[in-house]
C-alpha cells in the first residue's frame, strides 16, 4: 500500500511538473523574437527571419503575411522613403509594431509617389503617406530591406534590456531617453521616460546611419 502511494505521489508532482516544462520548451522554441539575431558569414545580420541587406519585401511577405501596409512616407519638400508597415506583429506573447525600410533611387520613389491611388497627412501632421498604385506593387516588393524598426506593446526597463540583448557597447543619456548602442548587430535601442521603447535594426556596417545622429 506504501508502494502505491509513493507511486501516485510521483505521478500527482509528474503531473503537475510536466506543463511547466513543456512550456519552457515551447519558449525556447519560439523564433522572431527581437533578441534573437544571427551574425551571417559576411558580416551582415538576420533577425525576425528576415536578411538585412539581401531580404526582399516579397520575403517579408512570405514571412509575416499579407496584412500589411505598403507606402511612401514624406515630411514636406523631401521625396520621401518607401516603408513597410505591420501593425501586429506577434511572437510567441510578445506582440509590437515592426516597420520595414529600403532604400530607393529617388526616381523611383517620385515615380511611384505620382502613380499613387491617394495620399493623407499622417497623424503628427508633419508627413503624408501615398498609398501605392496594384501596377507598381511588384516593382516595389523586389527592394531590398535595408533597416528594421521594431515599437513592442511591453514596456522595458535597463534590466530587461541587458538580459536579453546583452551589455552595449556604449549608452548615450538624454534628457528623457537613453540609447543602448550595439554596433555588432546594427542595433540601437531607444529606452524612453514617456514613451514607448524603439528597436532599430541595419546592418551593421551602416550603423553610423543609426548613432550620429544621436551624437
Amino acid at each position: 500500500m506504501k508502494l502505491f502511494f509513493a507511486l501516485f505521489s510521483i505521478a500527482v508532482i509528474a503531473l503537475a511538473v510536466f506543463p511547466f516544462l513543456n512550456q519552457s520548451e515551447k519558449s525556447q522554441s519560439v523564433s522572431g523574437l527581437p533578441w534573437q539575431i544571427d551574425t551571417m558569414p559576411d558580416g551582415s545580420t538576420q533577425v525576425f527571419g528576415l536578411h538585412i541587406g539581401s531580404s526582399t519585401l516579397s520575403d517579408a511577405v512570405d514571412v509575416f503575411g499579407g496584412d500589411v501596409e505598403v507606402a511612401i512616407i514624406a515630411a514636406t519638400d523631401e521625396p520621401g522613403n518607401l516603408e513597410m508597415y505591420y501593425g501586429h506583429y506577434r511572437a510567441g506573447l510578445l506582440s509590437g509594431k515592426l516597420v520595414l525600410e529600403t532604400h530607393v533611387d529617388q526616381q523611383k520613389i517620385k515615380q511611384w509617389r505620382d502613380n499613387a491611388i491617394m495620399s493623407e497627412y499622417m497623424a503628427s501632421g508633419r508627413a503624408k503617406k501615398y498609398i501605392l498604385s496594384p501596377e507598381d506593387l511588384t516593382q516595389v516588393l523586389n527592394e531590398a530591406v535595408v533597416g528594421l524598426t521594431f515599437i513592442p506593446v511591453v514596456n522595458l526597463d535597463d534590466d530587461v534590456i541587458i538580459a536579453r540583448f546583452g551589455e552595449p557597447s556604449e549608452k548615450i543619456v538624454a534628457t528623457d531617453v537613453t540609447h543602448y548602442l550595439y554596433p555588432s548587430k546594427g542595433l540601437v535601442i531607444a529606452l524612453h521616460e514617456s514613451a514607448k521603447e524603439v528597436i532599430q535594426y541595419v546592418h551593421p556596417r551602416a550603423f553610423e546611419r543609426l548613432s550620429h545622429p544621436l551624437r
